[in-house]
């Protein structure tokens, strides 16, 4: 599974890389259940690959677009500096700088 050792590497597309990936895994849970020689098997490797592939997949997804485009994660709701936010005090509303991102650890 390392990307750096694996001969998928020379595959340029990564959405090619996994599928060749992905059929692959298929292929050898085929095989396992199939020595085997129970279905049970062959279902209970299926969606445990299924659920690696995917962990798998989003990890991968996650850091190219942190390496490609860092600002994506700026539009998060947890992104939101607390100072952007409304402050009140007795009712009133406190005008804040715009220019201040506020927290505590500045």
């Amino acid at each position: 599974m390392n990307h750096q050792r694996n001969p998928l590497r020379h595959i340029d597309d990564l959405q090619t890389r996994h599928v060749v990936m992905q059929l692959l895994a298929w292929m050898w849970c085929i095989i396992f259940s199939m020595s085997v020689g129970s279905i049970t098997v062959f279902g209970i490797t299926t969606v445990a690959h299924i659920l690696l592939i995917a962990g798998i997949v989003t990890t991968v997804g996650v850091f190219e677009t942190a390496q490609r485009n860092p600002k994506f994660f700026d539009r998060f709701p947890t992104s939101t500096p607390s100072r952007s936010r409304n402050m009140y005090y007795n009712g009133k509303k406190i005008q804040l700088d715009p220019n201040d991102k506020g927290g505590e650890h500045e």
